[in-house]
């Protein structure tokens, strides 16, 4: 059994250059807090970190041990 923990990402309130639907050079800034849910791509990527690590030390192991099970 794992657990791990995810933070919330958090708005960027700086402001940043960007286009319009027409082209135009447009200056955009976020106002508030606009934060997205990165639950549902958290467990993915958590599963694949953990697995990760997991074929890791078992190549270490092997790697000290010697023992090729």
């Amino acid at each position: 059994v794992a657990r791990f923990a995810v933070k919330p990402t958090s708005s960027i309130l700086t402001e940043r250059l960007s286009i319009d639907a027409d082209g135009n050079n447009v200056s955009v800034r976020t106002r508030g807090r606009h934060d997205p849910c990165v639950g549902i791509r958290a467990v993915p990527v958590g599963e694949a970190m953990l697995a990760c690590i997991i074929a890791d030390h078992y190549l270490r192991d092997r790697g000290q041990t010697g023992r090729l099970d």
